[in-house]
């Protein structure tokens, strides 16, 4: 008898650690079992992925869907529709919410929100603080938690950690990879007189490349005295990059879209509020060092950083505009958009959004497409030709600063657990997020 399956993704080119080549996909219980030529099986569904390029599932380990306490701007069913309309599977999601996620009652009450509402897979960042840093080792353990997440310059809300000690105490207490915003607080309260109103292009100047470079100096001081393994979120500088590349025992590295894309003045002169986030859009020099940073292996995973406010906000003259973009629905495409341009491989593409972050987060079933793993799918037209814009973004804000941007290649289908949950622009199968699992926490 033919072997039959749930599902069978077929016909399509795939794209995994094997390397790339036409193959077959087989899922069973919402698990990878088989990759080959599956030609004489049957299954309940069949995906025909024939003239499309089927890529592990996308992963997003950086985004901010402000729920709780500011559901206007976003919040966890809008935030993961827009994923998973953009072809990611699973998303991190971070804690500078009101009230902040800093101890077990509000990740919990995070978790039972995003039960039934969600439709992609995600974990969520609980915030270290001065306050809660002697209990990072437990809160790190809880389901549904995929780290923890420090502030180590303001931004949007109120979690703030900017001393050494602080940091240290952080990281004593921690065992897992911890993440961090790395800008200098004391540098930026000196500089934000230099903040001109109405003029974004200042943002670059308040936020300058030293305060980024002196806090990531300071945050790898710490780590390797005390042997800790530190995640770098939004890198910006070329001379972070350099410096990073000599800590990788120690340190990963997260680059964003959005900085390997926009460039300083113009993005400012164009976009205006639109192009403002922390740390800033920064000149063609930096971004060259991003990408030098993708090339020579040094970046490990790209986040978005989908930190969403609205239109009336981001109208707001300088330097009373929030900082932050939407994101998450715009990764796969301007990404591709750059493999197509030549600037990056598909293989480097999956190695950042993928098995990047399996590796440094340690996701146990998710992260590669290969037998064994959760049948995590995205699905992508390297050929199709589409232009993004303000209106087709499912996020509740219902902007994002690529506006008019001609991308090559886009997501055709986001396959999560082996349901097909968006096909060619249409959520199929709502609702079906779940909490992701980590290797180090598998026993609680």
């Amino acid at each position: 008898m033919p072997e039959t399956f749930d599902l069978i993704v077929r016909g399509g080119e795939v794209v995994n650690h094997a390397g790339r080549g036409l193959a077959d996909v087989g899922v069973r219980a919402g698990k990878i079992v088989e990759i080959g030529d599956l030609s004489q099986a049957s299954a309940g569904e069949v995906f025909d992925a024939k003239g499309l390029t089927v890529l592990p599932g996308v992963i997003d380990t950086q985004v901010h869907f402000r729920e709780p306490g500011l559901e206007w701007k976003e919040d966890l069913e809008t935030g993961s529709r827009a994923a998973a309309m953009g072809g990611v599977v699973a998303v991190f999601e971070m804690p500078n919410t009101e009230p902040t996620t800093t101890d077990p009652d509000a990740l919990a009450d995070k978790l039972h929100r995003a039960a039934g509402r969600m439709h992609t897979d995600h974990a969520f960042y609980v915030g270290g603080t001065h306050e809660n840093a002697q209990f990072l080792g437990e809160l790190e353990r809880l389901p549904g938690c995929c780290g923890i997440k420090v502030f180590m310059g303001a931004s949007t809300g109120s979690l703030l950690v900017q001393d050494d000690e602080g940091i240290e105490q952080v990281l004593r207490h921690v065992n897992r990879r911890a993440a961090f915003h790395s800008e200098d607080e004391y540098r930026l309260a000196e500089r934000r007189p230099l903040a001109r109103t109405g003029d974004w292009t200042s943002h670059e100047e308040v936020r300058d490349a030293a305060s980024a470079l002196e806090s990531t100096h300071r945050l790898v001081r710490i780590a390797k005295a005390l042997g800790k393994r530190i995640h770098v979120l939004h890198v910006t500088t070329r001379e972070e990059i350099e410096f990073l590349a000599q800590h990788k025992d120690v340190a990963s590295v997260e680059v964003t879209p959005q900085h390997l894309t926009l460039t300083a003045p113009e993005a400012y002169e164009r976009l205006k509020g639109y192009a403002q986030m922390n740390p800033p859009i920064r000149n063609a020099y930096h971004q060259a060092g991003l990408w030098h940073g993708i090339a020579a292996g040094i970046a490990d995973v790209l986040g978005s950083d989908h930190a969403p406010h609205t239109k009336d906000e981001k109208a707001r003259p300088y330097p009373a505009s929030p900082s932050g973009m939407p994101g998450v629905q715009t990764l796969v495409p301007v990404m591709l958009t750059h493999v197509n341009e030549g600037r990056l491989s598909l293989e480097r593409f999956v190695d950042l959004t993928s098995h990047g972050a399996n590796r440094v987060f340690g996701m146990a079933d998710k992260g590669r497409l290969a037998v064994g793993y959760d049948a995590d799918i995205t699905v992508v037209d390297m050929k199709a030709r589409r232009t993004i814009k303000h209106e087709d973004m499912a996020t509740r804000v219902g902007w994002t600063p690529f506006d008019g941007f001609d991308a090559k290649g886009w997501p055709t289908a986001t396959i999560i657990r082996g349901t097909v949950v968006m096909r060619d622009d249409e959520l199929v199968a709502p609702s079906i997020g779940q909490p992701v699992r980590f290797a180090e926490t598998l026993g609680g």
